[in-house]
């Protein structure tokens, strides 16, 4: 067992019912004016001032490497030492150990309130891949735009589709965005016309950070991916439906997609969620060798909700879906990205694509919800959806849960602005 994972393990920092950072989870994160932090409860534990009082001495790290603007430093330093830290740090903020909890000078130094911090983007995403790995979510957009019968395409039953997106326009929760502006063609019209978006979506999906670099020419194998993966983030890769129509073929998104994406601001390990594995859905026909899964569960069962805040509205669950439906896992997903020599590097993100689940209320996009505008999302006060308004809110939310522990993501939040 990995001893941060002890699920009878209690903190001496309050953790409130049904909180995301229980002991068990301490996962990563940069906030401003404290550089690297990891979190318990509703408090903040600033790496860099425990470092600096010696109570990661036993650590070989680097001076000062937690006082950066982004954990890549860190995360280069590889799993044997973010695995290291993580049992120190549980250890260190155990109940029954008082080296940190008796010291009042030290916790005023490393230890504040969630609400008096402002979380940064985590890593510096030198490059950013989108999948589209949901088997429901490719199937529900291939029946509304295709032909029903055959709603997937040839390839995708084989390989993990995927296109490379932006990286510069990746912004972290509570950073609201403008509505993107672009060419749309009018229905029964192929003649376009200029403005802001008028289906402006979401896309409900989860992401993972790279951990380790290869050269060029060099490929990972699904026995190796997980050596390659530091954690995973929530994901909201919004998306203009209008334009993306007009523009995807023959080469997919451009202006649909590259406006923004916002992650939740803290990176949960791999190790955190290993309690949490489960089988990854059967795949017909078989895969080619490559990306055959070389362990047995390599799925991970993480809840998943979208929440929708009209202005001056409370918000609505539109959304309750599960990441274990993923019909392509993470392993298979970097395998293909390398198999052909491309190399990676540390901070890299690779979000999984929409994830729907079986049901209607499990859709993972507006788009499936109100199945291209057909039905419309109501709420109690007669409001009424098909895309986001200027003044939305979105509000996703992630746990893994079981009958000892709940590791959470905390949330990827942003509001709609008028476009520019």
């Amino acid at each position: 067992m990995i001893k941060a994972n002890d699920p009878s393990l209690q903190s001496w920092i309050e953790v409130p019912v049904n909180s995301d950072f229980p002991i068990q989870n301490l996962p990563f994160g940069i906030a401003r004016s404290h550089g690297a932090v990891s979190i318990i409860g509703n408090t903040v534990i600033s790496l860099a001032g425990l470092q600096e009082l010696n109570y990661f001495s036993a650590i070989k790290l680097p001076k000062s490497i937690f006082a950066s603007d982004s954990l890549n430093g860190f995360i280069e330093l590889g799993k044997p030492t973010w695995r290291t830290l993580r049992d120190r740090l549980s250890e260190l903020f155990r109940k029954d150990n008082a080296e940190l909890r008796d010291n009042e000078e030290a916790k005023k130094k490393c230890l504040v309130n969630i609400s008096e911090v402002t979380m940064l983007l985590p890593v510096k995403i030198g490059d950013y891949t989108d999948f589209y790995s949901s088997k429901e979510h490719a199937s529900n957009v291939g029946s509304m735009f295709r032909d029903p019968k055959n709603a997937l395409l040839p390839n995708w039953l084989h390989l993990p589709v995927a296109y490379h997106g932006r990286a510069s326009s990746v912004i972290v929760s509570g950073q609201n965005f403008h509505r993107p502006k672009g060419q749309m063609a009018p229905p029964n019209t192929e003649t376009p016309v200029f403005g802001s978006t008028k289906a402006l979506d979401i896309e409900l999906e989860t992401a993972f950070i790279i951990g380790k670099s290869t050269e060029l020419g060099t490929s990972v194998s699904t026995k190796d991916a997980e050596d390659h993966i530091f954690g995973m983030v929530l994901f909201n890769d919004w998306s203009a439906r209008d334009i993306q129509r007009w523009e995807y073929v023959p080469l997919g998104p451009f202006l649909a997609k590259n406006f923004a994406s916002t992650i939740s601001p803290w990176i949960v390990t791999l190790d955190a969620l290993e309690p949490f594995r489960v089988q990854a859905p059967k795949q017909e026909p078989a895969v080619l060798p490559y990306l055959e899964h070389a362990q047995g569960n390599t799925a991970v069962d993480i809840k998943l909700e979208v929440y929708l805040q009209p202005d001056k509205t409370e918000a609505l669950k539109i959304c309750a879906s599960n990441y274990k439906y993923m019909y392509w896992t993470m392993d298979q997903q970097l395998a293909h990205h390398t198999v052909n020599g491309c190399n990676i590097n540390v901070g890299d993100m690779m979000a999984s694509g929409t994830i729907s689940g079986p049901t209607p209320d499990s859709f993972g996009s507006l788009l499936e919800i109100t199945w291209g505008g057909a039905n419309p999302i109501k709420f109690p006060n007669g409001t009424e959806r098909k895309y986001l308004q200027d003044g939305d809110t979105v509000i996703i939310k992630g746990y893994a849960q079981n009958d000892k522990v709940r590791i959470g993501f905390g949330e990827a939040k942003a509001m709609v602005l008028p476009a520019t």
